[in-house]
This record gives C-alpha cells, structure tokens and sequence, in this order.
C-alpha cells in the first residue's frame, strides 16, 4: 500500500515537472495554425501575419494551413480533436465560435468545451459595398431600390452562416428588403464576382476589402460596427444611415484544443500580444482596417460564452437554416 503511495506520489511530481519543462522547450518543432477558410479572406490575411510574428519571435517555424468547408467546421473540428499539445492551433473567427453554434444542429465540436482560448488577435468591421453600375449611392437609396425591385438585388458573402452572411440577413430583416443570398467559399472568390459585376452587393469583413474600396472596384456603403472605422472615416455606420439598432462586430483569435497545458497558452498570448504592441504589427493591422486587442485567455473565453448566446438569438430571429 506504502509503494504504491510513493508510486502515485512520484507520478504526480513528475507530471508536474513535466507540463513546465515542456512550456519551457515550447515550441522545439513546427506549429500548425490551421484557418478553416480558404485563402485570401481575412481570417487567412490576420493569420499570416500572426504566424510570421510568432516564427521570427519564438525560433520555430509557424504555419498557415488552410482547412476551408462547411462554413469553418471542418478545420476547426480538427484542433478540437487534435493533441493538445499546443502544435496545432486554430484562427476561429465569430462565425466558428458563436454563430455556428445555432446554425448547426449537429456541430461537431463544442466551441466552449473543445478550445482553450488564446487570444483576440483583433476586431473588425464588416462592410456593405455594391458594384460600381448600382445607381444607389447610399443606404437610403439602396433600401428604397430593393423595395422597388423584390428579390432582383443579390448579396454575396463570405460563407454560409459567416459573419457577413449574418450581417446580410440582419439588414434585410430590420430594413425589411427582400434581396437574395449568394454564398462563396470565401472572400477572394466572393470578391471577384462582386467586382466583375456577376452580383450587385456584398458583405465583407473590412480588412480583405479595403484594397478594393480605395481603389474604385468596389464602392462601400456603410460598415456594421456603432462607430466608423479609423481606416475608412468617410464611410458612414449601418447606425447613421438609417438603421439605428444595427451592428455588427467580427473578431478573429487563436485557441488551442481543450487541455493545453496554460504555461503554453500564456506563452502564445503573451508573444501574440508583444506582435501586436510592435509599430510594424500596429501598423499593418491599421493600413488593414482591423483594430488590435490581444485580450487575457479568460476574457477570451468570456467573448465566445456571449457571441453563443447573442448568436442563438439573431438567428431565431432571421430563421436562417444551414441545409
């Protein structure tokens, strides 16, 4: 009974001793950040710059790996399985760990349970924008021509059941519009057709759009979020425009599978935060029309309890389905 004592004992030390001595190695090989969406969208653009930050600060090499389908479930449902070892991470966004939640009846993964948050990497606006050749200049004119023309307006988004589809479907409830909804897989390909014409509106999160605004090939209507983005202060709010109750604000951040050592997880905020903070990573973040946050792994945790419980709500309300 005694041996057996000091066995358990001394299994317990060494375990102990173990979970610091490995956050102290971390990383000793390549990490994976998986982003399940395609390339080019903003989840893929934000991740990116995180990976390079953390490869050039922590001497291991950090790795984008696009996992697209299903509106984010299939990559992300892969770091909910995967060891938690902190060698496979995931760049969630609102639509992985709030939306989905109610969209899916039969969601894979728990967005609570599975994940240990890392952090918000940062915030963003999404943005209403129609193609040049669409007469209205504003969000008056544009509700008053879907009134006039019942269902012949089409609005692209990113995914089904993303952030900006959701944006979508919340205008045409509170501006009470029929327009029709045209799903991508992501927002390069959304982002094409939107500027070669084949559909009249899209939603997008700012940062992968902002290029094309400043441009000409898009022309911005208003952004979701109750203030205007610094990045783009000539475009008005949802708020300002006629729609008083709207918004609508995205997010991106990192987590790892549920039980990841916290020594490692606070290293990775910790490094995440320091990018950040860097005039280089401000200023990239900026010239993106992203705001950056870099938050504590508990208020983290605390973000996706509350998008869970507002999402349920919104989407009770639209009635959208995911078939």
């Amino acid at each position: 009974m005694i041996g057996k004592l000091y066995l358990g004992l001394a299994l317990c030390l060494a375990t102990a001793m173990t979970v610091p001595a490995l956050a102290a190695d971390y990383p000793d090989k390549p990490v994976r950040i998986v982003v399940p969406f395609p390339p080019g969208g903003t989840t893929d653009v934000l991740a990116r710059i995180v990976a390079t930050g953390l490869s050039e600060r922590m001497g291991q090499q950090f790795v984008v790996d696009n996992r697209p389908g299903a509106s984010g479930v299939i990559g992300t449902s892969m770091v909910a399985k995967a060891e938690p070892d902190g060698y496979t991470l995931v760049f969630a966004t609102i639509n992985t760990h709030g939306i989905n939640a109610s969209l899916f009846p039969n969601l894979p993964y728990d967005p609570i349970k599975d994940f240990a948050p890392v952090t918000v990497v940062a915030n963003t606006p999404n943005v209403l924008m129609v193609h040049p050749s669409v007469p209205a200049k504003n969000l008056s004119e544009l509700i008053a021509l879907a009134k006039a023309e019942p269902a012949k307006l089409n609005f692209g988004s990113t995914s089904l059941g993303g952030s900006p589809h959701m944006s979508g479907e919340l205008f045409k409830m509170m501006a009470k519009v029929n327009i029709v909804h045209v799903p991508y897989k992501g927002g390069g390909p959304m982002l094409t057709d939107l500027i070669g014409g084949h559909i009249q509106m899209a939603f997008d999160n700012l940062p992968s759009s902002m290029g094309h605004i400043r441009s000409g090939d898009v022309r911005a209507i208003a952004v979701t979020t109750a203030e205007r983005a610094p990045s783009a202060p000539d475009v008005p709010t949802m708020r300002e425009s006629g729609l008083p109750d709207y918004e609508v604000a995205a997010w991106f951040g990192m987590l790892a599978p549920a039980g990841t050592p916290p020594e490692i997880v606070n290293r990775l905020q910790q490094t995440v935060g320091e990018i950040l903070q860097s005039p280089e990573g401000a200023k990239r973040l900026a010239d993106l029309g992203a705001e950056p946050v870099g938050n504590t792994p508990a208020e983290f945790a605390e973000v996706i309890a509350y998008e869970v419980t507002r999402w349920r709500e919104v989407v009770q309300a639209t009635g959208v389905k995911v078939e």
